[in-house]
Parts: structure tokens; C-alpha cells; sequence
């Protein structure tokens, strides 16, 4: 039987090379690579499982907060790095880290535990649901209908293109600002902004891409995209694409704007959106909203409650009422009976011995805890129960928030 155990330093090159390898990615890294990779090594939040002294499945945490509805930031186990090796399928190995990693964070005093699944199929059983969904958005600029000869914002604003080196400088400030008022958004560290402006490398191919900043009239971030092109050409006509890689923004003018900006640069046809909210704006601000064809539309991050009380504390409601939740919770972290009070005034949760007006599983609790899915939708898929007539359309209005949770980052 294969040692599930925490990764040292020393078992970490070998770590390394079985992340890769579930992955399928070339399984040897070159000295810069392993060196930047190495930055993730945080004692005790790397497991393994080892086979005769080979690596032969991974598993990594962090910690995370995660934005809940209202702006109230939850501390959360992000998980990560999830790979078993081809030759070891089928033992065991994931469910024996999940429960081991699980059980940490749960002592350690995290709510919730969060992660971006790769396969649908695999982490429902561990009590995750899907609370944000992404879509992507292909926009066919020539059809789009803006301006030709728009050259920058009208209203004292302005877009600067800057360089990695800049947005290590005022991107931590500008998106902390931003995460405060998006359900589903993510805490990002300072090792998240030198891996994604190129101070560290992870990969070796890494290229730089573009970065532009929309500063208000006084000077004040309000938007930040990161872009890359491709360099087509047909017949001697340009026809490039001009790829988002993320583009957060804390007004709907910078917004807008920094999309205006994306379709009015030469020689781009196309630009593609990125992992966007299902609710984006995006089509809107083109005078042809069928100009932005979707092109891809999925679930993202999906979440794992630890601690129902404090998770259904810490977000607010639009509505007021009172439910008594079943949650049932197969691994017996966070399962119970639970009385929440509801106001937009403020939430109450307590364990009771009422009887339940909603029966559901802790994964269906972790879909609708954001806002972004129905309680009606799932009552009618037979994935929450009703135990009190009304009961699913009453917590179907407490929980339903007035915009979809959105996570613009991958982990």
C-alpha cells in the first residue's frame, strides 16, 4: 500500500516530476523552473502519496480568502496540484489526501475549502459544489459596431499600457479593491502577482504579455487587463486576435472602456474574453451585442463548506426569513441540523433541534452559498428536499444574490 504522508524539501523535486507527469507535461523541469516552482513549498501543505520511494500522487493547499455576498472575506483551504499517477488509478490515493487535508483545515478553523476542478465528476463526493461558472466570449470586431476612429476615453479617464514591473507595483492595491465588491473572488499573494507578471517562472515558455491601466480623471486605478496577440495575416489583410488573459475593473465606465480599448487596436479582428461571469456585460457594450459570440460556458470554482454556521454568517441577504437547513455531510465535517435567521440586517445561524423546512447535501449547501444557483433548480432535480411546503422557493429568495458570484482566477 502506497504512504500517504506531508512532502519535505527533500521529496520535493520528486513531488514535482509526479505533478507533472499527472498532468501530462514534460516531467522534467529545468533548474529555473524547479527553483520558481519551489516558492510554493509551504511545510505541512504538500502531501504525497510514495511508492517504494517514488512520488505517485500530489496534493497542495494554501490559504485563500474568498469574497462571500455583502464583502465579507472567508478564510478558505484553496487546493491545488491534485494529480495521481497513471499507474496507481483507483486506490485510494485522492480520497485519503482529500480527508487528510480536509480534516487540517477543518482544525486549522477554515469555513470553506475551494478549488477549480479539471473533471466534473470527480470532487461532488467529497462534498464540493459548483458556486461560480465562467463564459467565454469570441467578439468579431468588424461587426461590433464601435467607432473606427475612437481614440480613448471621453470623460477625463485614461488607458496606459504599462510593464510587469508596474503592475507588481499597483495591481495588489487596485485589486484589493476590486475583490471586496465580487462574490466568488479570490485573495491573490505576492508570490500570485510575480507568477503572473514574470518575476518567477514556472513554466519556460513564459512570454510577455501586454498590460494596460484605465486611471480615472484623478489619477486612481480603476482597471487593470492583461492581453496577448497572435500575428495572423490573410492576403496581406491583418486578422489577429487579441487573447485576455484577465481584466478586472471596479467601475462599469473602466470597463467599458478598457473592452473599447481591446476592439479599437490595429490590426485586431477578434478579441476573445477570457474566463468571464455569466452575466458580464461584455456583449452590452458593443452597439451589435451578437458581435460577442459565446464560446465556451462551464462551471469554475467550486467550493466546500467546513463550518456551516460561519459560512451562512458571514454573507448578507437581500431578504428576511428564517429556514432550518438538513445539512447532511457523508464525511461527517460539517453535517447538521441549522437554524438561519436572515435579514438584511445581519444573519444568525445555530445548530437546533427544530424540525427541517429544507433537507440538502453539503455540496448543494456550497452551489447556492454564493448566490449564483437556484434552490428551486435543484429542488426540481431532486437535490434538495422539501420537508415543508414553500420551503424551497422561501430559500430560494434568501439566497439568490442580485449578481452572479464570479471567480477570475485560476489556482
Amino acid at each position: 500500500m502506497s504512504d500517504v504522508r506531508i512532502v519535505t524539501e527533500a521529496d520535493f523535486e520528486d513531488w514535482q516530476r509526479a505533478l507533472a507527469t499527472g498532468f501530462l507535461q514534460p516531467p522534467v523541469l529545468t533548474p529555473e523552473e524547479l527553483e520558481a516552482r519551489r516558492l510554493q513549498f509551504v511545510p505541512g501543505r504538500l502531501l504525497g502519496a510514495f511508492d517504494g520511494g517514488r512520488c505517485v500522487a500530489t496534493f497542495r493547499s494554501f490559504a485563500q480568502e474568498v469574497t462571500a455576498v455583502g464583502g465579507g472575506l472567508v478564510p478558505a483551504d484553496a487546493i491545488s496540484n491534485v494529480t495521481v499517477s497513471p499507474t496507481h488509478r483507483r486506490r485510494g490515493l485522492l480520497t485519503r489526501m482529500m480527508n487528510q487535508d480536509l480534516a487540517a483545515a477543518k482544525e486549522r478553523g477554515d469555513v470553506v475549502a475551494t478549488l477549480i476542478a479539471a473533471e466534473y465528476s470527480i470532487y461532488g463526493r467529497y462534498g464540493f459544489g459548483p458556486a461560480t461558472w465562467s463564459t467565454q466570449w469570441t467578439v468579431e470586431v468588424p461587426r461590433a459596431g464601435l467607432d473606427p476612429r475612437w481614440s480613448g476615453p471621453d470623460d477625463g479617464s485614461r488607458i496606459e499600457l504599462v510593464d510587469g514591473a508596474e503592475v507588481r507595483k499597483l495591481g495588489p492595491e487596485f485589486y484589493e479593491r476590486f475583490r471586496r465588491t465580487q462574490p466568488g473572488a479570490v485573495s491573490r499573494d505576492e508570490l500570485w502577482w510575480q507568477f503572473n507578471t514574470g518575476a518567477a517562472r514556472i513554466h519556460s515558455d513564459w512570454t510577455e504579455p501586454f498590460y494596460a491601466v484605465h486611471r480615472a480623471a484623478d489619477g486612481e486605478v480603476q482597471g487593470l487587463v492583461a492581453y496577448k496577440s497572435d500575428e495572423t495575416w490573410n492576403g496581406k489583410q491583418p486578422d489577429q486576435t487579441a487573447s485576455v488573459l484577465r481584466l478586472t475593473a471596479t467601475t462599469v465606465a473602466a470597463e467599458r472602456a478598457l473592452w473599447h480599448y481591446l476592439c479599437s487596436i490595429d490590426w485586431i479582428t477578434k478579441v476573445k474574453s477570457g474566463y468571464r461571469g455569466p452575466d458580464d456585460l461584455l456583449p452590452h457594450y458593443l452597439p451589435d451585442p451578437r458581435a460577442a459570440r459565446i464560446t465556451g460556458h462551464a462551471d469554475w470554482l467550486w467550493v466546500r463548506i467546513l463550518d456551516v454556521v460561519r459560512a451562512l454568517q458571514a454573507r448578507t441577504y437581500d431578504g428576511t426569513g428564517t429556514l432550518v437547513l438538513e445539512v447532511v455531510d457523508r464525511a461527517g465535517l460539517a453535517g447538521g441540523r441549522f437554524r438561519l435567521q436572515a435579514s438584511p440586517e445581519g444573519a444568525s445561524c445555530a445548530p437546533t433541534a427544530e424540525s427541517a423546512d429544507l433537507t440538502l447535501d453539503i455540496a448543494e449547501l456550497a452551489s447556492v452559498w454564493l448566490g449564483g444557483e437556484s434552490v428551486l433548480r435543484l429542488a426540481a432535480l431532486g437535490r434538495v428536499r422539501e420537508e415543508r411546503e414553500g420551503a424551497a422557493r422561501k430559500a430560494d429568495a434568501l439566497f439568490r444574490s442580485s449578481g452572479r458570484p464570479w471567480c477570475p482566477d485560476i489556482f
